[in-house]
């Protein structure tokens, strides 16, 4: 006779009803006692009788369920995730099953399927982390050879820390978190991802990958923020890095991208706040290691290699996440201010600087030389020492303020394309140049008024 192994609710029932036969006892308390009916208990009397032990064993007690997946699927889906999608989430990796592999299963499915495994998610708990990894522990203690001790400590992952909580934002556009984060976001070679966050509503309202951490970055996420949804209340961003107040080892005014950023937000009317500690700002922090497990795993597996292809892909998979994680946008409750036109943000979001025309009528700018020009196109000579603004817009056109009159910058190349004394030369009609109005508060006088009060400012923190 085959031994019974029963749980310990089976075993109870056992005792029960077997003192019950075997005393001749009373079936209403046994009943009772069982929470079931009398006509219950003289079943299980009958089948006691018959069966004994047996009987009180469950019916699908070691039996496979209908709909139970094969061995075969589980190990491909297994392969599937360790081969092609390593770096996804249970819940990212449940959805593109779905969306590439055409095969549907639950997260919780996924998880169950994976964790029998022992393969953690990247964002596994750290109390799930320390189970595990005492279970492995344990199990490499008893492993019998080298390879299997070593295939145990591959599964051993490292814990992850969260940034604290905190209230949102009541009104969209109100706190826009603005940061940029240094991986290696695609092909082999560090990227960083500039990244502007609505605080009310976890919406990505910008971003751009570059090469550095840079102002140019910036820019480019914050016309983005002013062509699509307007003029932000305020802005937190990082100063450690492109926000510090002066770049070190350089005393070039274009360089100190802090005065730079923060002139431009002044004249859009934003408020800029800066801060070194991460808590500052947790919401664009924390959005980066969402990013880290799924834009990376969307980008490999979209081929891409290059920022200019990353950012095309970024356009798309922000619409794509902000429906997925954002929270609803009510423009009834938004202090975006009305969008600026395009002039006006390449006007804006431009790079001044201090320079002084030297004895030969011209400046000097990026190592080029240029003439100062007027609308018809005609050159403009200024004594020697006249100080001007150079102002290089975001479409990186080059323009020059001299007291209240704008100009706009030729270069002066350094051989002439044609000779006048043995090529022919067809006389052509200077065209007309773009130059915008001085509505732009680009004077001399505003901009160094600025500049003494970001260095009073930088006093007294220092």
């Amino acid at each position: 006779m085959r031994k019974v192994e029963l749980k310990m609710k089976e075993e109870y029932k056992y005792k029960t009803i077997k003192k019950l036969v075997e005393t001749n006892g009373n079936k209403k308390r046994a009943a009772t006692k069982l929470g079931c009916t009398v006509r219950h208990i003289n079943r299980m009397i009958a089948g006691y009788k018959e069966k004994g032990k047996e009987y009180f064993l469950h019916g699908n007690r070691n039996r496979k369920p209908k709909h139970a997946l094969t061995q075969e699927f589980k190990n491909y889906i297994i392969d599937l995730y360790l081969s092609k999608y390593w770096d996804c989430t249970f819940t990212l990796f449940s959805e593109l099953l779905a969306t590439r592999e055409n095969i549907y299963l639950s997260v919780d499915e996924v998880r169950v399927l994976l964790t029998k495994e022992y393969i953690l998610s990247p964002r596994s708990q750290k109390s799930t982390r320390r189970r595990f990894k005492k279970e492995l522990l344990a199990m490499q203690q008893k492993a019998k050879n080298k390879s299997e001790k070593s295939k145990i400590q591959a599964n051993i992952v490292a814990i992850q820390d969260s940034h604290p909580r905190q209230p949102r934002c009541q009104y969209f556009g109100e706190e826009i978190q603005m940061d940029a984060c240094k991986h290696i976001w695609f092909g082999k070679s560090y990227s960083h991802l500039h990244i502007a966050l609505d605080d009310s509503t976890g919406n990505i309202v910008g971003g751009y990958f570059d090469k550095e951490e840079t102002l140019n970055g910036y820019y480019h996420v914050t016309k983005q923020i002013l062509t699509k949804y307007g003029i932000p209340y305020k802005f937190k961003t990082d100063k450690r890095t492109v926000f510090e107040y002066k770049r070190k080892g350089s005393s070039l005014l274009e360089e100190d991208t802090f005065t730079q950023f923060s002139y431009a937000c002044s004249q859009l009317g934003i408020e800029l706040e800066t801060s070194s500690v991460p808590e500052f700002k947790p919401r664009v922090e924390r959005v980066f290691q969402t990013l880290q497990m799924r834009l990376i795993v969307e980008l490999r597996l979209a081929g891409i290699t290059n920022i200019n292809d990353a950012n095309n892909f970024l356009k798309q998979y922000i619409h794509k996440f902000n429906e997925q994680f954002g929270l609803y946008i009510n423009h009834n409750k938004s202090v975006f201010e009305k969008q600026p036109d395009e002039k006006k943000i390449n006007l804006i979001l431009a790079i001044l600087t201090k320079r002084v025309i030297d004895k030969g009528h011209s400046i000097k700018f990026k190592n080029k030389y240029y003439r100062l020009i007027n609308k018809v196109g005609s050159p403009i000579y200024f004594n020697h020492g006249t100080t001007c603004i150079v102002i290089k817009s975001f479409d990186n056109k080059l323009y020059a303020t001299v007291d209240d009159n704008i100009f706009a910058l030729e270069e002066i190349p350094e051989v002439q394309a044609l000779s006048e004394n043995f090529d022919e030369i067809k006389e052509v009609k200077p065209k007309k140049v773009y130059i915008p109005r001085m509505d732009h508060p680009w004077k001399r006088k505003l901009f160094e008024a600025f500049l003494e009060k970001q260095e009073h400012r930088f006093e007294m923190v220092s």
